[in-house]
């Protein structure tokens, strides 16, 4: 058992560690209540699936834009100023998403503005916090670090929407809002008191030759190029995030949408507390793929199922299987990127897992407005499982990955061989 929990060397060796840790927690767990309140608060005005499947569409743009931008910000910044400037920027928003709630007849058109703006401000900051943490803890904890990061994350994804659900079902839309807004500043209250994290004297300015640089080192990169495609794909067919409000209707359970959206990350947490595992594994490239295939036979299952209890169930499965793809994926990236294009490849890395997503919302929304939400949701996780099937032979590099033999990993693990006596 105590080989399968997650190692706490980070937290109990690094205080900066601990401060973005908690940061992260508290902003995570309010960012997750707009998750929930914003798409009901749509549904509500608009009683349209596509209306609510056009989020992602607004918040395309701005994230493949800012994304490969912050990359570079990432890499020629001081790293801790400009999470703490983007996390003040995202408490702005809310309180935009407060002040319209509170208006005898809110509009639509904030609702879509500030998905826009927020998705913007999130890429922006998500590429600095992937190169910030492993500077702040040793280089042995990386490892334990990431698994924390990760349980961070499905925390929040947890316990957020399935508050969420009650404050908006009971206490209303603008509870739910100004809840982020708190969180925000006290998440900005940990960031100010971690260490400067200055851009090293290598870092290139940031410009499109920059973005450039790293993108001919992604493009190089055929078993990298393999996970980035793999995972926009899953997430591309088979995310169902924005017809669950529509579903837990169809199922006559109200009640049960903030469960749903706390599903899929409650499946992340299991695999995160058990993850011990997933150290003795080399075939990372195998893993992302087979995970995929189970996260779309999930979804599709859960689509088939009148039961909203086995509903539940399903979609957490389904989240255990993307956490799977995530960590094995992750381990790849961290195990074979120079550390000279570490932000810059988080901003590419960032598109691979988040223009996926958005993407899934206008799918799922648009073909549940044209054939049914059952249909939208069964679909996509059919169609994500054919697909890894046809990415696995036409992704060899991919499939026959193994750290222990790498040549990108075996180079960055003697580079840092080399390097970890004098640093110590």
């Amino acid at each position: 058992m105590r080989a399968l929990l997650p190692d706490l060397s980070p937290w109990q060796t690094s205080v900066d560690f601990r401060r973005l840790w908690k940061s992260g927690l508290i902003s995570n767990f309010g960012s997750f209540l707009t998750l929930v309140a914003l798409p009901v608060q749509l549904k509500d005005l608009t009683e349209s699936t596509a209306a609510v499947g056009a989020i992602g569409a607004v918040e395309l743009l701005p994230l493949i834009v800012c994304g490969l931008y912050g990359g570079a910000l990432a890499d020629a910044l001081d790293k801790r100023k400009l999470i703490g400037w983007t996390e003040a920027g995202q408490g702005l928003l809310s309180a935009a998403l407060l002040l319209n709630a509170l208006l005898p007849r809110p509009t639509v058109w904030p609702l879509y503005a500030v998905a826009a703006l927020s998705s913007a401000l999130g890429s922006l900051q998500r590429p600095a916090l992937d190169s910030l943490w492993p500077r702040i803890v040793a280089h042995a904890d990386i490892p334990a670090a990431a698994s924390l990061n990760s349980l961070r994350w499905t925390v929040g994804g947890v316990a957020g929407p399935a508050l969420a659900g009650v404050v908006v079902a009971y206490a209303g839309l603008g509870w739910a809002y100004a809840a982020d807004l708190l969180t925000f500043a006290v998440s900005v209250a940990y960031i100010v008191r971690i260490a400067p994290s200055p851009a090293s004297h290598e870092a290139a300015k940031p410009s499109l030759g920059a973005i450039a640089e790293g993108a001919r080192y992604a493009l190089s990169r055929k078993e990298l190029l393999g996970t980035y495609v793999v995972d926009l794909a899953a997430m591309s067919l088979a995310m169902p995030l924005a017809v669950l409000p529509f579903l837990a209707d169809e199922l006559h359970a109200d009640w049960s949408l903030g469960l749903m959206y706390a599903a899929l990350p409650a499946g992340s947490l299991l695999v995160s507390l058990t993850s011990g595992w997933a150290s003795r594994i080399h075939r990372h490239g195998l893993m992302v793929v087979l995970a995929a295939t189970g996260w779309g036979l999930a979804v599709a299952a859960a689509g088939l199922c009148g039961n909203v209890w086995l509903v539940l169930v399903l979609l957490t499965v389904g989240g255990g299987f993307d956490m799977v793809s995530g960590i094995f994926r992750a381990a790849m990236w961290n195990q074979t990127i120079p550390d000279e294009l570490r932000g810059r490849l988080a901003g590419i890395e960032l598109l691979s897992y988040s223009v996926g997503p958005q993407l899934g919302q206008v799918r799922a929304g648009g073909l549940a407005a044209w054939a049914g939400v059952r249909t939208s949701v069964v679909s996509g996780g059919l169609a994500c499982a054919g697909a890894m099937g046809l990415l696995a032979l036409c992704l060899p590099r991919l499939m026959t990955y193994d750290a222990r033999t790498n040549e990108h990993a075996v180079r960055m693990r003697e580079q840092r061989a080399a390097t970890t006596p004098a640093a110590g």
